[in-house]
């Protein structure tokens, strides 16, 4: 593979192709910090004014490869070479994980719990299930499927470490047992319930997903759900589905909907005026939902992939800024994103005047050793002006608790 092709890939990982400083891989070292590290101020504050029993990352992707007994699935294109681009993706998401390919779902599972420890006692990492794609007939996909993690191994994960991990559910609304399996779910202990709609196929906005809204009120599962366009996982590739507007259906119907990433990518129609209606950013289309009073007590928007290189910039601007939001943003990591080298970039966010340049070293080898509390801690030290964002954001039991 020359090195067009490979800085190509690079740019299908949702980033540039140009790097940090860093390196391209993240070199996966101990997760406890050193303590020349974890005493340093900025490291020490980050949880400062926090409740740690109220610190829970909403978004922690669960990975494997099926090679125990966790009934984890990779498509074989994500391990073939034959599919350049998403071979690529799965090596840098293995490698921002700190996996051993021997032992995949083990070694993900144990680097998970190791950085956990750094965060204090009480904190919990909300560990994300992922059903397969499925089509309007309702028959499972496995050719437009990315990946599988299992509810019951994420359930499986939360009994086995209760006080590391809590869980979210993925079930597909358009399966023939939706509704037992979002039952089940929710007697297992799934806080939420989350979808990829432009990767797994389904249409928030169809009256088939109406029962499963119902559902989701009388059993209090708020519903996390990806909008905005989708980059790192391939699917079903229905980027419309993606559209902010098409969440007025499960608000109308009283679910609590989290927005992942606050739709901050790609562009979307502007349904409110017709099918055809205009172009417009998905953000700008999920501001509108935001500001509409009637969603205040069930929308919220969520944090994660915010700080990427290709989210970066107004959007992140807007978020510090309107503080009428912050009592309805909540924190997620989207982990192990932060830990692919090429998609953050300090130097961009410090000539943006969002972060302070004094900072960048620190946060950069915060981040060799712990990705998840880099992203925490980047998060807590960007600033607009004299804007930040409010402590309570960061206490997300708020809103799955």
């Amino acid at each position: 593979m020359d090195r067009r092709h490979f800085l190509a890939l690079l740019a299908g990982l949702g980033g540039s192709a140009c790097t940090t400083g860093q390196g391209l891989f993240n070199p996966c070292l101990p997760a406890r910090l050193p303590e020349s590290l974890a005493n340093h101020d900025l490291v020490r504050q980050a949880f400062v004014g926090l409740r740690p029993d109220h610190i829970w990352d909403g978004h922690v992707h669960l990975l494997g490869l099926g090679d125990s007994h966790s009934g984890a699935w990779v498509s074989p294109r994500l391990q073939s070479l034959r599919h350049p681009l998403q071979y690529t993706q799965l090596r840098f998401y293995l490698n921002a994980s700190c996996v051993e390919e021997a032992r995949a779902d083990l070694s993900f599972v144990a680097r998970l719990l190791a950085l956990k420890q750094v965060f204090p006692t009480g904190s919990r990492f909300m560990l994300l299930a992922f059903d397969y794609t499925y089509d309007e007939s309702g028959r499972r996909r496995l050719d437009l499927s990315a990946f599988h993690t299992p509810d019951e191994w994420a359930a499986r994960l939360h009994r086995e470490y209760p006080e590391e991990f809590e869980w979210i559910a993925s079930v597909h609304p358009y399966r023939a047992d939706a509704i037992e399996a979002l039952e089940q779910a929710h007697e297992a202990g799934a806080r939420a319930v989350k979808w990829l709609p432009p990767t797994m196929g389904m249409n928030p906005g169809s009256a088939r997903c109406d029962e499963f809204y119902t559902v989701l009120v009388r059993t209090g599962l708020p519903l996390l759900v990806h909008a905005g366009d989708e980059k790192a996982v391939h699917g079903s590739g229905r980027q419309e589905f993606g559209n902010p507007l098409l969440l007025r259906r499960p608000l109308e119907h009283g679910v609590k909907v989290i927005v992942a990433h606050c739709a901050s990518l790609g562009q979307g129609r502007d349904l409110d005026k017709g099918a055809d209606g205009p172009l417009q950013s998905n953000f700008s289309l999920f501001a509108r939902l935001m500001n509409e009073t009637r969603y205040e007590g069930s929308l919220f928007g969520e944090l994660s992939a915010v700080i990427q290189r290709n989210r970066a910039g107004p959007v992140l601007k807007t978020l510090l800024e309107t503080d009428a939001w912050h009592e309805r943003l909540v924190n997620g990591s989207d982990y192990p994103l932060p830990g692919v080298i090429p998609l953050i970039s300090l130097n961009k966010l410090i000539r943006q005047g969002l972060l302070a340049e004094t900072a960048a070293e620190l946060l950069n080898e915060v981040r060799r050793h712990n990705a998840i509390l880099f992203d925490f801690m980047l998060k807590r030290s960007l600033r607009s002006g004299n804007k930040s964002f409010s402590p309570g954001i960061f206490e997300s039991r708020r809103v799955y608790g």
